[in-house]
């Protein structure tokens, strides 16, 4: 039973995927219904993960397939955020699929592969949070890359076979120097004679024996490669091209889930590195890292003319914040960067489901062109300020908690390099609300002007503009979810320690 309990989170997708490419050359009215399955199958993912969860927090880790997938706290709570994420995207997908097709921009066919393709994505996503082996990780890291290439190219514009050319080629040159970490990581287990190989478990329990020299060059690697795929600067530039191009419910996933799973192995590499050369080490490269993040998302967000791009380089500075927490260390920062990757989630899967709704309503993705959206759409003018609220730390949302206990572990932690690196942080920060709160208010007030005619040619009709119940539902209930995670975090907190000890005290 705990077997199958850990392989369903990859199954159940990869079979969904199936019956999407085979209903994709079937005719039939019951093809209409098939993006509901995403919905589905996000849902069984949750439930499985609830259920994982209550087992891992009773009777320990869960190992299935031969001891490739092992379920541990971290991985569990890694899956109630793929779940949660994925249940939020795939309620606005059959509305946002049925736009496409009527602006004749997607046909059943084209619709079919879609589905499958974002199954495959998650199934993906799951398959490295629970992999046993940083090896199995890394092979699952960049299944995500070839499958949401072709999911950031589907509308196959100019603009968007670039961004995902440009995906693939700074991704896997971030991958193949991840791929040499895990070479020299392996090497390093092999040299101590620990026979632990790539089993991330092992190297934890014999990481003090690992040779210092190579284990450092490693690390380097590893945390540059999947820093890479987490749209970490310098390597981060591929991010605002890819997520500003693909379907609004694809970016909501890349955004809200899979830079956080590319920073888990980021996470899964500090604790090994820690336990080997000492905290300082990844510290100093992180903190580099989440500086740098923060200051080209300050920089470029200042004078952002489109707002798609505005929320991917919001995703960035979210991102520069994990690596700050995860710098500082210490169970208080890595509770809050945990908690801050659920709300960063919840909250940037509402904004891209909203800013592709408003895509569709308005034709056009540039911010002087939409004015009045308050009066003409209140409820998507209502969930995508709130969410921009809640996006920039506000309370009572999640990402404000988060924030502060970030910020309060980096003054507490005794150490001037950290004080100061949080103090500058804090600014950018400010810098980056300032700017997004001006460029949002510029679109949601105001008198509506002349909408102009969507891409594709077809103007929406009244009816067709209202936002469908599917979508609504999508929208309000990410931020109410994030309201009361910022509340209490209820269920999860039980969860959340455990992650916390995994990552903070070593315990496999």
């Amino acid at each position: 039973m705990t077997t199958l309990l850990a392989l369903l989170p990859v199954l159940v997708p990869a079979l969904c995927a199936v019956a999407h490419f085979a209903a994709g050359h079937r005719r039939g009215p019951a093809k209409a219904a098939l993006p509901w399955l995403l919905v589905g199958s996000a849902a069984v993912l949750l439930g499985d993960a609830i259920v994982l969860a209550a087992l891992v927090l009773t009777d320990g880790p869960v190992v299935a397939a031969g001891g490739l997938l092992r379920a541990d706290a971290l991985s569990v709570f890694m899956l109630v955020v793929i779940a949660a994420v994925a249940l939020l995207s795939g309620l606005a997908t059959p509305a946002h699929l049925a736009a496409e097709r009527a602006a004749g921009r997607a046909g059943t066919r084209t619709a079919a592969r879609y589905c499958a393709l974002v199954q495959l994505f998650v199934a993906s996503m799951a398959a490295a949070v629970l992999a046993a082996d940083l090896g199995v990780l890394w092979v699952a890291v960049e299944g995500t890359t070839i499958v949401t290439a072709f999911l950031v190219g589907v509308h196959r514009s100019r603009a968007a076979v670039e961004a995902a050319w440009k995906y693939v080629v700074i991704c896997s040159a971030g991958i193949a120097l991840a791929l040499l970490g895990l070479v020299l990581l392996h090497y390093a287990a092999h040299r101590a004679g620990t026979g632990a190989g790539l089993d991330w478990a092992a190297l934890v329990l014999t990481a003090p024996t690992l040779d210092p020299g190579v284990t450092r060059l490693a690390v380097v690697l590893l945390i540059i490669g999947f820093g890479t795929k987490a749209g970490l600067a310098p390597l981060h530039a591929w991010l605002p091209d890819a997520h500003s191009q693909a379907p609004a419910p694809v970016s909501a996933l890349m955004s809200g889930v899979l830079l956080s799973v590319a920073f888990y192995a980021v996470l899964r590499t500090k604790v090994i590195a820690d336990l080997a050369v000492g905290p300082e080490f990844a510290q100093a490269l992180l903190l580099a890292s989440a500086l740098a993040s923060l200051a080209v998302a300050a920089s470029l967000l200042i004078a952002q003319r489109d707002y798609k791009r505005m929320l991917a380089y919001s995703s960035i500075e979210h991102m520069g914040l994990l690596a700050l927490g995860a710098a500082i260390g210490g169970p208080a920062a890595i509770a809050a960067v945990l908690l801050h990757v659920l709300g960063h989630g919840l909250v940037k899967s509402v904004l891209f489901v909203g800013a592709g709704r408003l895509l569709q309503i308005r034709g056009t993705s540039r911010i002087a062109e939409v004015r009045g959206l308050a009066a003409d759409q209140p409820v998507l003018a209502g969930c995508l300020g709130a969410g921009v609220l809640a996006l920039i730390g506000m309370p009572p949302f999640s990402i404000f908690a988060s924030e502060l206990g970030i910020a309060r572990a980096g003054f507490a932690a005794g150490s001037a390099p950290l004080a100061w690196a949080t103090a500058i942080a804090l600014v950018l920060v400010l810098v980056i609300a300032a700017a997004m709160v001006n460029h949002t208010s510029r679109m949601l007030l105001g008198e509506p002007g002349p909408r102009p005619e969507p891409s594709g040619g077809t103007t929406l009709t009244r009816t067709a503009s209202q936002l469908a119940a599917s979508t609504g539902t999508a929208l309000i209930g990410g931020l109410v979810l994030a309201a009361a995670l910022g509340i209490t975090a209820g269920p999860l907190a039980g969860l959340l320690d455990a992650a916390t000890r995994t990552l903070t005290g070593g315990t496999p």
